[in-house]
């Protein structure tokens, strides 16, 4: 638990929340390509969704999966206007993920048919605190970033 001098403890990290397009199809891709357990689908709406979220007017259907000791919330929004394109990994207040993998190449081959694109090339880090380390960023078909990791052999 982390205290600070305002009063009050944040325990602990809950969840990654991504917003998707489609939530059957990110359900099958978190659950069936990459082997999350689904944990719980429900839905929201009215006053509670727009007090909560700020979405004037909109549905949600909600998927939680969970992969690596690791909550994600797939977020199927209906009603919000949403804008033509998400926007990028270096505009501030974009947020990721990031999983370690022993395989980033293999891990890559899976989810490009599904249509996960890596930002680049993957990458060794040559010096801090992950040097000789393999990373890349990679992007879901709803813009969602999800960073891969691989330690040293």
């Amino acid at each position: 638990m982390t205290s600070n001098a305002s009063g009050f403890t944040i325990s602990h990290a809950d969840h990654v929340g991504f917003a998707v397009s489609s939530l059957d199809r990110a359900e099958a891709f978190w659950v069936d390509v990459m082997g999350a357990t689904l944990v719980s689908k429900s839905q929201s709406g009215g006053e509670f969704l727009r007090e909560v979220t700020g979405a004037p007017n909109a549905t949600v259907r909600i998927a939680m999966v969970e992969l690596a000791g690791q909550r994600i919330e797939l977020l199927e929004y209906d009603g919000p206007a949403r804008p033509d394109a998400p926007g990028d990994p270096f505009d501030p207040g974009y947020g990721h993920i990031a999983f370690i993998v022993d395989d980033i190449d293999a891990l890559l081959a899976r989810i490009e048919p599904h249509g996960w694109r890596p930002q680049g090339v993957p990458q060794m880090a040559k010096a801090g605190a992950r040097e000789g380390w393999r990373l890349i960023y990679t992007r879901g078909p709803d813009g969602e970033t999800v960073e891969f990791l691989q330690p040293p052999a």
